[in-house]
């Protein structure tokens, strides 16, 4: 008799866990419609609000990160982590998935841990070229480890390793035939080049505030706009800075809603080195400079971030050197139509396209060694 297929998936924190972790669920649904998905994050993290937004049912556990630097808040940290251990063994016991999936994030090693303790089969999802502390303990007993990035074997068993990619949103497979939309969905006029800035849904400090110093260069660009992403957090402060300023070309957005829109009209991309955007832009293939945020676990964008320059898929500045070399940097290249291609042609070559199929498929056939018979 076939059973109904039970999954949970763990994780979230930042829409770079979160919106992978949907596109994995929406594509283990493509493959078995019947699939029962539960989510488990982090209480009071985004993905207690986009989860159910996507259709998907999400429990939370109490877990917090742990702060590297000496905090009061770390005070927190052990107590929360035995109350989230005790939870995630009371949903797993109660849900009986036939596999688990944990995508990065707090959440995640709380479920896998007690997934693997239940003999439940495991499937990590490491985005980053750089392992993090709890995916490279959770390996351990991993099935199933899928990365976006060659050479992973420095930190999980190679026999585990499968290369898929990062998931991404949905979307953006066919970007370059909405040129003529975007530019009239922006305001951009024909023929314009676009230089597209973003630093994630809350902002980039350093980033926006290196646009800000650069910002009358770039006004005084013939035939190109600048598209603007500033991030909630930092929206105000910008337009404060602007306000009375007759800057045509520099279109300022707290958040772009049509991210397919803004990566078919930019012909040069500034952004982190998030996993997850980085392979969004491998996808779309488009010349990027990148400035990795180094307020980030084992800085780990860097390590992102030099995994591309070092095959002249992209442009790397540090965040210390931005304020200085930034705007610059962008002008030079958005007039620099050789190194455009260069950088689109060798950024292209490293993407991964069917991440979230792969991933799903390898979910089923985890399923089907725990005794489930899946379509």
């Amino acid at each position: 008799m076939e059973k109904t297929l039970r999954i949970i998936i763990s994780g979230g924190g930042t829409g770079g866990h979160i919106f992978p972790a949907i596109s994995i669920a929406n594509a283990i649904k493509a493959l078995n419609p019947s699939a029962d998905i539960l989510f488990v994050g982090a209480e009071g993290k985004m993905e207690m609000e986009k989860v159910p937004t996507a259709g998907y049912s999400i429990k939370a556990l109490p877990v917090v990160g742990f702060h590297r630097r000496i905090t009061a808040k770390n005070l927190s940290f052990p107590f929360k982590l035995l109350r989230s251990m005790k939870l995630a063994k009371n949903i797993v016991k109660e849900f009986n998935p036939h596999v688990a999936v944990g995508v990065g994030g707090y959440a995640s090693g709380p479920i896998l841990k007690v997934a693997q303790n239940m003999g439940i089969p495991t499937l990590i999802q490491e985005q980053n070229s750089y392992a993090g502390v709890t995916n490279k303990l959770l390996a351990k007993k991993a099935n199933v480890i899928c990365v976006a990035y060659e050479g992973m074997d420095k930190y999980f068993p190679k026999d585990k390793i499968v290369l898929t990619g990062n998931p991404i949103r949905q979307g953006l497979n066919h970007v370059n035939s909405l040129t003529a939309e975007a530019h009239e969905f922006f305001g951009i006029p024909s023929g314009n080049k676009a230089i597209l800035v973003v630093g994630g849904s809350l902002g980039a400090r350093t980033i926006n505030e290196s646009i800000l110093k650069g910002i009358d260069k770039l006004a005084e660009l013939n035939g190109v706009t600048l598209l603007w992403q500033t991030g909630k957090l930092y929206h105000d402060n910008v337009k404060q800075n602007l306000a009375g300023k007759d800057y045509g070309n520099i279109k300022v957005f707290d958040f772009i809603n049509r991210m397919d829109y803004a990566y078919s009209v930019a012909n040069v991309v500034v952004s982190r080195a998030g996993a997850c955007t980085i392979s969004e832009l491998c996808l779309v293939g488009k010349p990027t400079i990148l400035v990795p945020s180094p307020n980030v676990a084992e800085d780990h964008q860097t390590k992102n971030a030099l995994a591309l320059a070092n095959r002249a898929a992209a442009i790397m500045i540090t965040d210390f050197d931005a304020p200085k070399k930034l705007v610059d940097q962008a002008i030079s290249l958005i007039s620099d139509d050789n190194k455009q291609k260069e950088l689109g042609q060798n950024i292209g070559k490293m993407a991964l396209p069917n991440a979230d199929k792969d991933i799903a498929q390898k979910v089923l056939e985890l399923s089907r060694v725990n005794g489930t018979k899946t379509n």
